[in-house]
């Protein structure tokens, strides 16, 4: 291990370039993988990309306290215990003009639930497919020196199921609760904005991003609007490597309306006005980029982390830790 990053840092040493300009050509000159939108295009460039994405469950909590399965099954016939959230997500940008960047994005979600009810009788709900496609755009509104802002905006498709089943005791079909569904059912306005900043061996950036819901779907009700803040800060350990640090802070409301066919007195996961909360998430990431050579213009990447602080409208299952990794091409 010793001489492996003995050579890691030798080769580093030989190609280590100094940047004049803001640029997207080096390891930092991406955010964090799991910062979305953080960068536009030149007039005419493409980029694919490949996250994997996913998070960790288990525990219940109410506000900022941890409270137990029993507590839980005293006020409900079944309670959550575990949950894992897998997604693939693939993404393509392309900038027709100048100072504006396309975006798509299409997810394909895997999520599992653990259960127990007050019998002592335990089991699990799984549901897979498609969710919702993102559309949108990059707008710069100005750069300087290593230096820029830029606008975001978009619309989330409600391509994703929101009637989504599984065997319960219940029966073997049941409708499942708002966590196990892959969709919102609504069109979603997806509305933030981006600063990037960059030195010698530096890079940082903040982001602010919204969903707002508009309306309801065709089941009378509609997920909570969320809000979210992020800052990192990156060091450029050469022209192929660079780590990083980020704060996430997300907060997200209650649902609105209610889906008539599942029973809000049965579990907590069907309860609407325990749906909502604020997490926030420390992360460290590493970046891998080629700006030269064979594979030039690729990108590997991963970040994980924890959450330092959560409150939730619950009981509701508390997030234990989450993870990105993904693939970037530029051309």
């Amino acid at each position: 291990m010793k001489n492996t990053l003995v050579t890691l840092f030798t080769v580093c040493s030989f190609v280590t370039v100094t940047a004049h300009d803001w640029s997207t050509a080096r390891p930092d000159g991406h955010a964090p993988i799991g910062v979305m939108g953080d960068h536009t295009h030149g007039k005419g460039e493409w980029m694919a990309s490949y996250r994997y994405m996913t998070m960790a469950m288990e525990g219940n909590r109410s506000g900022t306290s941890n409270i137990s399965t029993a507590s839980v099954l005293a006020g409900w016939p079944v309670a959550p215990l575990e949950m894992t959230m897998e997604m693939h997500m693939l993404g393509v940008m392309y900038a027709p003009i100048e100072k504006l960047t396309l975006t798509a994005m299409l997810p394909f979600s895997f999520v599992s639930m653990d259960h127990i009810t007050r019998t002592g009788v335990r089991f699990t709900t799984e549901t897979h497919g498609v969710g919702d496609i993102q559309l949108g755009g990059l707008y710069e509104l100005g750069r300087w020196d290593q230096h820029g802002v830029h606008l975001n905006f978009g619309f989330g498709l409600p391509t994703g199921s929101v009637d989504e089943r599984d065997a319960t005791p219940a029966g073997a079909n049941s409708l499942l609760p708002y966590p196990m569904q892959l969709g919102s059912g609504t069109v979603d306005f997806l509305p933030g904005l981006t600063y990037l900043g960059q030195s010698e061996d530096w890079s940082w950036g903040s982001q602010l991003r919204g969903t707002v819901r508009l309306g309801d779907n065709e089941e009378d009700y509609s997920l909570g609007d969320r809000l979210g803040a992020s800052g990192w800060l990156a060091r450029k350990i050469c022209s192929m490597a660079s780590v990083s640090g980020r704060l996430s802070l997300d907060t997200w409301g209650n649902i609105d309306g209610a889906e008539s066919r599942v029973n809000p007195m049965m579990v907590p996961t069907a309860d609407t006005g325990r749906r909502g909360g604020t997490r926030l998430d420390l992360l460290f990431g590493l970046n891998l980029y080629r700006s030269s050579g064979f594979l030039k213009g690729h990108r590997l990447a991963i970040e994980g982390g924890i959450p330092v602080y959560q409150r939730l409208d619950g009981p509701q299952l508390e997030t234990d830790w989450l993870l990105t990794a993904g693939w970037q091409y530029a051309w």
